[in-house]
C-alpha cells in the first residue's frame, strides 16, 4: 500500500451527477406512499434487490448488530420481515424489541431509515411466508417466524451532488 487508506478513501467517487430530484415539499403524507414510490423508482432505474435492507438490533447485552435481510411486506404502515427465531436477530428482538431497518440505493443516492419497535407476528404469518421460500424442503419450520417493525420514526434522505443532501421525516407517536 504506497497511500495512506484514508486519502484513497476521501479519493473514491462520491454519488453520480445524475441524481433524481426529491422536494420534501411534494412528499405524500403517507410514509408507506413515499416508501412505495421510491421502491418503484428503484426497480424502474435498475437496482438490484431494492428490497433488501440492513436490520440493526440490541440485544440482551446492548451490544449493536446488523444484517442484511429482505422486507417481506408492507402493511398498515408495518414493515414486515422474517427469520428464525434461534439466529442472533431473533434473539435481539426477543430481548429488546427497539430496531432500525435501512435501505440504501447508492446509484439513486437513496437512503431511508425506519426506527421504531418491533413486534411478532401470528404464526400463520410465518407459516405462510416459510411455505413461500424458494426451494423448501419441509412443509414447516417451528422456529422461523415473521416480525413486524412499527415505526416510530421515517427519513428520507437523498443525496446531492453538491452535498446538500435533502432529508424528510416522517415521526408517529408521542
Amino acid at each position: 500500500m504506497t497511500e495512506p487508506l484514508r486519502e484513497r478513501l476521501r479519493a473514491l467517487p462520491d454519488f453520480p451527477s445524475d441524481l433524481p430530484h426529491f422536494d420534501p415539499a411534494q412528499a405524500p403524507d403517507d410514509a408507506a406512499e413515499l416508501f412505495v414510490q421510491w421502491l418503484d423508482e428503484a426497480l424502474a432505474a435498475g437496482v438490484h434487490q431494492p428490497h433488501a435492507a440492513t436490520l440493526s438490533t440490541a440485544g440482551p447485552t446492548g451490544h449493536v448488530t446488523a444484517r442484511t435481510l429482505i422486507l417481506k411486506d408492507l402493511v398498515d404502515g408495518q414493515w414486515v420481515f422474517a427469520g428464525a427465531r434461534s439466529t442472533r436477530k431473533g434473539v435481539d428482538l426477543a430481548a429488546n424489541p427497539s430496531a432500525a431497518l435501512t435501505f440504501y440505493w447508492p446509484t439513486r443516492g437513496r437512503q431511508i431509515r425506519i426506527t421504531g419497535e418491533v413486534e411478532e407476528l401470528d404464526s400463520a404469518v410465518a407459516a405462510a411466508d416459510w411455505a413461500a421460500r424458494p426451494a423448501v424442503t419441509e412443509p414447516s419450520n417451528p422456529d422461523w417466524a415473521a416480525w413486524a417493525l412499527q415505526p416510530s420514526e421515517i427519513e428520507f434522505w437523498q443525496a446531492r451532488a453538491d452535498r446538500q443532501h435533502v432529508r424528510h421525516w416522517y415521526r408517529f407517536g408521542g
